[in-house]
């Protein structure tokens, strides 16, 4: 499964960063092609394409702030949730997107 990720936290520093990383490695122990941006403090770091953005199956939004240029991701299948939610689990994160947009 091709899944993009926006991660954003209210402080825009740590959680932005491990929410991000987390999903990185529970996607690719799952075979997942996951790529995700980080909205923090920073400014947008590893900003998502719109080729990216297009070619995935659903967008995970990682936040616990507004998403920058959310516009970009009208049409495509969404998943909200907290940060810390996808740094405590983010194995099950994934397992629960794919079991609800698989196919």
């Amino acid at each position: 499964m091709k899944i993009v990720a926006v991660t954003a936290c209210a402080t825009g520093i740590a959680h932005s960063y491990m929410a991000a990383e987390a999903l990185k490695k529970a996607g690719k122990e799952a075979g997942d092609e996951v790529k995700v941006e980080i909205q923090g403090a920073m400014g947008i770091e590893n900003e998502l394409s719109a080729k990216d953005i297009e070619a995935a199956d659903v967008v995970i939004f990682a936040v616990d702030v507004g998403v920058r240029n959310k516009g970009r991701f009208n049409g495509k299948k969404t998943v909200s949730l907290g940060p810390n939610e996808v740094i405590r689990n983010a194995k099950k994160v994934l397992q629960e997107v794919k079991a609800n947009f698989e196919g």
